[in-house]
């Protein structure tokens, strides 16, 4: 894997842009029109609550309702186009890179938001860490297609290192400067935005991104699409070459990483345990969901342990017969990937003791705790509650051109979605 020089060939490529931001004397509140990235709105319940705090909530283009894939794709450009014709969202005067900041009870954490040149995975400048499903792509592709737009940004990480003239530096001098704006969201994070207009700036902090590489932290699949759609543009230099994210210096702002849970559809947990047999070690556990948790944590730090919910009560499960995990987790692995906790869960339980497909009807991917198991119990399914995987391993995998079985890790704070959009008919 080739890994960026000083030269800066290889390195990170951040443009400016001319941000689409909300006008805020033309909506409620700044807050009220944000919010989570799309794969992380709980629906049916988070959608309406979303949709319903604001007729200008960014979710009516990120997550559009309508009969139809394509119908959805078409309300979502057709609403995005009004918005701008009646001074709802508005591009900013001149191309700015955006320092973006967040913070909640005691974290504080800054980046930069800009247009990132895109790249091929070979070259090693992006780091992908998880697969993507393909019926993702395909409809995030479509909703970019349609609207020319890249709604909400990329959460990518990298590895800062101090000198005389860096990122940070930049990022510390524009702080002390008033906000473009300020406003706190209902989860109590409070969010600042800054331009950095200054030329010199600018080159100050694209000189030292283009000695670093990045982890993708969260977006795996709108990267992807970012590549599709700029192979589906050609060679010709065009705007579909970037695509828009946030840069996180993790050595100044370490992020959280959080499990991403399972809900099993169609199979209710007394169906579960019952294949389980004794190819785990099986607890049950009538206690509160925090101590359920507390529960995995502990046994998680011994090997792989997953907790069932959705019966009204948890059931733990860990010390997989290891003659079960040589069996059916693939070899072709290194072995910290064949120990991960989502390649047993896929290989060994969804695949060989459960039979569940990969596929939408089956299992939907949930960020949230608490939502898994009410979905669980209300729908007589089976949420598999996750611990998460150690960022150190993720970059590890990463940089080895290993990727992780998808939604394997949740990294944040995660960039709230509504605060600075990407037109591509802007220039």
């Amino acid at each position: 894997m080739t890994t960026p020089g000083p030269d800066g060939d290889h390195g990170l490529r951040l443009v400016p842009l001319r941000g689409l931001r909300y006008v805020p004397e033309a909506v409620g509140s700044l807050s009220a029109v944000t919010s989570p990235p799309y794969d992380v709105v709980v629906r049916p319940d988070g959608l309406l609550h979303l949709e319903s705090a604001d007729p200008h909530n960014i979710v009516r283009l990120i997550l559009p309702q309508a009969d139809t894939a394509a119908a959805r794709h078409q309300q979502a450009a057709r609403t995005l186009h009004d918005w701008i014709a009646e001074g709802i969202l508005a591009p900013d005067p001149v191309p700015a890179l955006y320092v973006y900041e967040q913070s909640r009870d005691g974290l504080l954490q800054r980046g930069l938001i800009g247009a990132l040149a895109l790249s091929a995975p070979e070259a090693g400048v992006v780091l992908p860490h998880e697969d993507v499903m393909p019926h993702v792509v395909a409809d995030r592709a479509a909703l970019m297609r349609a609207t020319a737009a890249n709604l909400e940004p990329l959460l990518l990480t990298y590895r800062g290192t101090p000198g005389p003239a860096d990122t940070a530096s930049v990022i510390d001098r524009t702080v002390a400067r008033p906000p473009l704006l300020a406003t706190t969201t209902e989860d109590g994070f409070h969010h600042r935005l800054w331009a950095i207009t200054d030329e010199a700036e600018i080159a100050e902090a694209a000189s030292d991104l283009s000695g670093h590489q990045a982890l993708i932290a969260d977006g795996h699949h709108r990267w992807a699409t970012y590549l599709r759609l700029q192979q589906e543009h050609g060679p010709a230099a065009s705007a579909w070459d970037y695509g828009l994210v946030l840069l996180v210096d993790t050595a100044r702002h370490p992020l959280q990483v959080r499990a991403i849970h399972r809900l099993l559809h169609r199979l209710p947990v007394s169906e579960a345990l019952a294949a389980v047999g004794h190819s785990f070690r099986v607890r049950h556990l009538e206690v509160p969901l925090s101590e359920a948790t507390a529960a995995l944590a502990e046994s998680a730090t011994q090997g792989n342990a997953f907790l069932l919910a959705g019966d009204g009560s948890y059931h733990l499960l860990d010390r997989p017969d290891p003659e079960l995990l040589s069996r059916t987790v693939r070899r072709d692995r290194p072995d910290a990937w064949r120990t991960l906790d989502a390649a047993v869960l896929h290989e060994t339980l969804l695949a060989h003791v459960w039979h569940v497909p990969d596929a939408p009807e089956d299992i939907a991917y949930i960020h949230d705790t608490q939502a898994a198991v009410e979905q669980a119990e209300r729908n007589n399914a089976t949420a598999v509650l996750m611990h998460p995987v150690r960022e150190e391993v993720v970059r590890d995998l990463a940089r080895q051109g290993v990727t992780m079985p998808r939604k394997s890790t949740s990294f944040g704070p995660k960039p709230a979605t509504g605060l600075v959009l990407r037109s591509l008919d802007v220039t």
